[in-house]
């Protein structure tokens, strides 16, 4: 048995003997356990009067999970990547920089056929999933879920900070253009429109525990 099995089997036989969260959550600590480890274990069980402990639902994952929700983060991630494609060949199209550009015809050939075939599959997804949320939301606990949304909210934090950087870096040269500042928009504006999408699931979750 784990150390957390075992603390959470603790915690349970106090809650069933009639010992208040405090007093657990003070012998706990006065035991050594940290204030995470405390607040983890009593969360493990719902605050609701039962004469014994009720647990609460967990974190979980299957096979179809991490299916359905390896095809939607795909399709998104494929199709914010293709529409920053497009974006970038129609900015290079009006700023041209000679031969360090991408033909503009087959740029937009390529990413306009890869953002066709992604984006309504993603949306296809996201509104499957969404409609299952509703209906049981205890979906939302799955591990393949959480650490997807998480990976994204760090790919998107990345790329902000990249573009922020890059604009300084660009600004303290003197050499900020037209053309760097509006692809600096496009990927910051996808990047934040991806964080700002996936945001709330991250409340919710902190909200169950």
């Amino acid at each position: 048995m784990s150390a957390e099995e075992r603390l959470v089997g603790f915690v349970q036989k106090a809650l069933a003997k009639g010992q208040s969260r405090d007093q657990v959550a003070d012998a706990l600590t006065r035991a050594g356990w940290s204030a995470g480890q405390v607040r983890d274990a009593l969360g493990a069980f719902a605050d609701v009067p039962f004469p014994i402990a009720v647990p609460k639902p967990r974190a979980s994952s299957n096979p179809r999970d991490a299916f359905v929700y390896g095809v939607l983060f795909l399709t998104m991630y494929l199709s914010a990547y293709h529409l920053g494609f497009l974006l970038f060949a129609l900015i290079e199209r009006a700023f041209p920089l000679g031969a360090h550009d991408m033909p503009f015809r087959e740029s937009m050939r390529w990413g306009a056929a890869l953002l066709v075939v992604s984006l309504p599959i993603y949306l296809l997804m996201l509104r499957h999933v969404t409609a299952e949320l509703k209906a049981d939301p205890g979906k939302g606990l799955s591990d393949t879920r959480r650490q997807l949304t998480w990976l994204t909210l760090f790919v998107c934090a990345c790329v902000l900070l990249g573009v922020a950087a890059g604009l300084v870096y660009e600004l303290l040269g003197g050499e900020l253009t037209l053309r760097f500042v509006l692809k600096s928009v496009v990927l910051g504006g996808i990047a934040g429109a991806v964080f700002k999408l996936h945001l709330p699931s991250v409340r919710e979750e902190k909200a169950a525990a």
